[in-house]
Parts: structure tokens; C-alpha cells; sequence
């Protein structure tokens, strides 16, 4: 069974960079949708980039145009994260699933799941 494993979280300064990354473990990652996602305490999961794999597609949510970019390098896919601010501390997750741009951003179009990887920015 194929899993995500999100790694690259830590505790940086506002105005720093993280580079998070999305391994798929146990085969081959056979979707084409691939979303990063972030929970932070006492609210809801939302979703911050996607992208769909096999197009020039990506979408972000507009509290990180700018400053998030999403990629892939073969079976990778990055989030780097630039002008972190406190707001962006959170778990985030990594997701594939079978997305078209309409619902990029919709959890429900996804069916696997990273464990999480827990950012923090300090002001």
C-alpha cells in the first residue's frame, strides 16, 4: 500500500524558509493530484498549494500566493516556503488523489494522506 511521508518541518524565525518535502513509500504514486495542506491548532485542516502532476498546474490559497511554491523532482514533491510569517505555523500534510483543478483544494478528492509534519514560526 502506497504512503506519503512528509519530512522537513521545524521551528524557524518569521521571515525564514522551510522546504518541506513528499516521499511516496511502498510503489508508486499513481495519482495525479498532489495537494499540501496545513492544520493549525484549534482550527480547521485548509489547503494551501496543489498541483496536478502531470500538467503545468498548480494552484495556492491566497494567504501564501507569493511566498509557497510547490514542485516535483521525480517521485518528490517540495512545498518551499519563503517570508514566513507566525500565522503559517502548523501541521502540514501532504495528499494525492485523483484532483482536477476545480478540486484542487477539495480534501475529498484526495485518498492518501503524509502523517504530518509540524512547522513552527516564531515571531
Amino acid at each position: 500500500q502506497v504512503q506519503l511521508v512528509e519530512s522537513g518541518g521545524d521551528s524557524v524565525q518569521s521571515g525564514g524558509s522551510l522546504t518541506l518535502s513528499c516521499v511516496p513509500s511502498g510503489g508508486p504514486l499513481n495519482y495525479y493530484g498532489l495537494g499540501w495542506f496545513r492544520q493549525a491548532p484549534g482550527k480547521e485542516r485548509e489547503a494551501v498549494a496543489a498541483a496536478i502532476l502531470t500538467r503545468p498546474v498548480t494552484r495556492y490559497a491566497d494567504s501564501v500566493k507569493g511566498r509557497f511554491t510547490i514542485s516535483r523532482d521525480g517521485a518528490t514533491v517540495y512545498l518551499q516556503m519563503n517570508s514566513l510569517k507566525p500565522e503559517d505555523t502548523a501541521m502540514y500534510y501532504c495528499a494525492a488523489g485523483a484532483a482536477g483543478w476545480s478540486q484542487l483544494f477539495a480534501e475529498g478528492s484526495y485518498n492518501i494522506w503524509g502523517q504530518g509534519t509540524q512547522v513552527t514560526v516564531t515571531s
